[in-house]
């Protein structure tokens, strides 16, 4: 038994092969129900062993009964006097020490040994309460033997009652044989019904839950195993749905390593193509400088545009493999005005498309302490998102406006929404909205701007949420502490 204890359970390696489980619960279910039934039994003898007691006391009174009339009839109808040898028979087959019959407040002897010990407890069958008998019959089983009784009850229409004066140990001998007989056949019965009662638990529930457990074990062992989800039964009770769910569960945790797994793949790809494309932003950065120095006033213009796009590009690149594996710098946060950071991201978006009219109202006074970088980002992902939602949307006279603003609530949060009149988001994108890969609002769309957007504005301790009810369109609300709180 020690060694079951301290073998781990469910360490399998991937043979296929079943763990080993204890079989505790079903030894403990089969001991219990033969242990009810038991407990259901001495419930039950109890009460019968009382009865047997009278049953045996009245049986003693009958043959008084049927002497007393018999001797009756042997002297003309009154209660005479027996012969000394039916007396001594009478004596002999009932037990007892003394016989007589009362009738009419007038009391008759019919037998008599020559020695009558002292009575020690006397038994009145007439008036004797259930709860006395069961006490007196628990106490002469446990405790009787040496004692002389004195039975006492009436007889026919109740005008005459019988007494008989004998020795306590004759009916506890019987009470011991009728409670090993009980014994015997309570035991037969509780073996039978609890093998019964436990073949139909374990049929029903044990076999059920030790598959579900063995099925848990061998899928934890190798999860991205098809043959290790469990096929679950047709049964329309608790342990069907519970088999069901359970290959459901199964099913989608594979679905989630599998990604999982994807995503790290796709990860090292684009730690390879980051690589590769830092190199060749670094080689513009370098034309643009050199831009910079011509004299021409169209590019003198565009130059310091180009310069800070790429600038921002090259960081991006650099931050690339931090959200690949899931951790993002911290935010250096300085106070910015917002307006202007806004400002920064419309003219980053100016070329993507003419026609969309973007309007930054965004408070100048409104200051906040943010990461300028980090913080350009989510707004960059968010306006950028609204503006490639105008992409399939044929038609010169639709309204195609992007629109930033921003106010500082009651917990002093500044709050900055991005608000277009686009077609909206469908009900399939909300459900996985800010989750990489699947959280994209338009087609072909991956889903990153939303999930990076919502990584730094939980690092700035802040929420992002998109606004039900809101038409047409979509509205993304950002509230973040206008004042950085210290760790």
């Amino acid at each position: 038994m020690s060694d079951e204890r301290e073998r781990p359970v469910g360490q399998e390696g991937g043979s296929g092969q079943r763990p080993t489980l204890p079989r505790r619960l079903s030894t403990r279910i089969l001991w219990f129900t033969m242990l009810s039934i038991m407990l259901a039994e001495v419930a039950i003898f109890v009460p019968s062993v009382s009865k047997f007691r009278r049953d045996w006391l009245h049986a003693k009174i009958e043959t008084v009964a049927a002497a007393s009339l018999a001797a009756g009839r042997s002297s003309g109808g009154q209660f005479g006097l027996m012969t000394p040898e039916d007396e001594a028979e009478l004596l002999r087959s009932l037990g007892a020490q003394l016989i007589a019959v009362e009738a009419d407040g007038v009391s008759r002897l019919l037998a008599r040994a020559e020695e009558v010990g002292p009575v020690d407890r006397e038994v009145n069958l007439d008036t004797e309460t259930h709860i006395g008998s069961i006490r007196a019959a628990m106490d002469t089983l446990l405790f009787g033997g040496d004692r002389t009784i004195r039975a006492i009850s009436p007889i026919g229409d109740g005008t005459v009652s019988a007494e008989v004066v004998l020795l306590e140990a004759p009916l506890r001998r019987a009470m011991l044989v009728y409670a090993r007989n009980i014994f015997s056949v309570s035991l037969l019965l509780a073996s039978f019904a609890g093998l019964l009662v436990y073949a139909a638990i374990s049929r029903y529930l044990l076999r059920p839950m030790r598959r579900m457990t063995e099925s848990m074990l061998r899928f934890s062992a190798e999860p991205e195993n098809p043959a290790r989800i469990i096929a679950a039964s047709r049964r329309d009770d608790e342990i069907g749905i519970a088999e069901r769910n359970l290959a459901e569960m199964q099913a989608r945790l594979q679905r989630m390593l599998r990604e999982q797994r994807h995503l790290a793949d796709l990860g090292l790809a684009v730690s390879k193509i980051n690589h590769d494309l830092r190199n060749t932003l670094a080689s513009a950065q370098l034309v643009s400088d050199r831009l910079s120095d011509i004299p021409d006033p169209q590019v003198q213009r565009f130059a310091p545009t180009l310069i800070r796009s790429l600038d921002r590009a090259l960081h991006y690149t650099q931050s690339v493999l931090a959200y690949g594996r899931a951790v993002e710098s911290n935010p250096q946060k300085r106070v910015i005005r917002p307006r202007l950071l806004v400002d920064d991201v419309f003219e980053m978006m100016a070329g993507l498309d003419e026609r969309i009219e973007l309007a930054n109202e965004v408070p100048e006074s409104i200051e906040m302490e943010v990461d300028p970088d980090h913080f350009h980002r989510a707004i960059a992902n968010l306006v950028r998102n609204a503006i490639q939602a105008f992409e399939h949307e044929p038609g010169d006279s639709l309204v195609r406006r992007v629109v930033v603003d921003a106010s500082i609530d009651a917990q002093d949060h500044v709050c900055i929404t991005v608000t277009d009149t686009g077609p909206g988001l469908s009900a399939r994108a909300r459900e996985h909205l800010f989750k990489a890969f699947r959280g994209s609002t338009r087609a072909g769309g991956t889903g990153l701007g939303l999930a990076i957007a919502a990584e730094i504005v939980q690092a700035h301790g802040g929420t992002i949420r998109h606004v039900d009810g809101h038409a047409p369109g979509a509205r993304f609300e950002i509230c973040v502490p206008r004042r950085a709180t210290q760790d």
